[in-house]
């Protein structure tokens, strides 16, 4: 019934279709953080799982943002204080907010150091290890997509009290995000710097989501226009090497073409 009202809502009045986009674009900016995250960790299964782990998680993130929807006074509640410490307020929120924050920070650390100094042959892949493998990236999926999600809806919550948008921005923000999975992981896959890159953007993540819980308001504006401003730098290396690497391959073909011409 709350929700058939809020679509009336959207079809009769003009202030709820800028709401609604407003959100949108919120929750797709806010998307990015979990679809890093997905990304990179499925990339390190096996090639024939790594879909289906995308899959799984962005599908389980959208589970859980539509369970959390239903259920909005509980999470209205978890803003609440519970307890306190040298003066500083903690509510669930904060609580949950730190310890994903933490995880994020400790696995970006983890994956840093594999990737710069790696003890072990990647392409040796133990089969019998596949599925603790595939176990252990999906509980992390799950474990980082509730610290999303709960930030994600109580972002949404906060914006409007209309359920019907707070459904459709965060289903269209998951579809985006399955459309996006595979060709970013894909060109995170092929670029090794971009993985570093996107590692660094997960620290920083990790880093905002503390100081959020701990009470230090990080406006997402700055946070967001430090990685696009990055990303902008890192794609430009990009071309610039694809470029390089297509001249010295014409160099190359030139050159061979002209040793198997024969002597006149």
């Amino acid at each position: 019934m709350i929700l058939l009202e809020g679509l009336s809502a959207l079809l009769h009045q003009p202030a709820a279709w800028a709401a609604l986009a407003t959100l949108v674009a919120m929750e797709i900016v806010l998307g990015i953080d979990n679809l890093i995250f997905i990304s990179i960790l499925s990339n390190k299964l096996p090639a024939q799982f790594r879909v289906r782990a995308r899959r799984i998680g962005i599908g389980l993130a959208l589970i859980m943002r539509l369970m959390l929807l239903a259920s909005v006074a509980w999470i209205v509640q978890l803003t609440r204080p519970i307890f306190e410490i040298f003066g500083q307020s903690f509510s669930w929120r904060d609580i949950l907010l730190i310890s994903g924050g933490l995880f994020l920070m400790w696995k970006a650390t983890r994956e840093i150091h594999q990737n710069v100094d790696p003890t072990h042959d990647p392409n040796a892949v133990n089969m019998g290890d596949v599925g603790l493998g595939f176990g252990a990236a999906i509980g992390q999926i799950v474990l980082l997509d509730l610290v999303f999600s709960i930030d994600s809806i109580i972002t949404a919550v906060g914006m409007t009290d209309n359920l019907a948008i707070m459904v459709i921005a965060v289903v269209s923000a998951v579809i985006v995000m399955l459309v996006a999975a595979t060709p970013l992981a894909n060109f995170i896959g092929r670029n090794p710097t971009v993985v570093m890159l996107a590692l660094a953007f997960l620290m920083l993540i990790g880093t905002t989501l503390v100081a959020e819980g701990l009470g230090t308001h990080v406006p997402k504006g700055y946070i967001y226009a430090a990685m696009a401003f990055s990303a902008a730098v890192e794609g430009l290396n990009v071309l610039a090497r694809s470029r390089r690497q297509r001249s010295e391959a014409m160099v190359q073909s030139a050159g061979q073409s002209g040793e198997s011409e024969p002597p006149r």
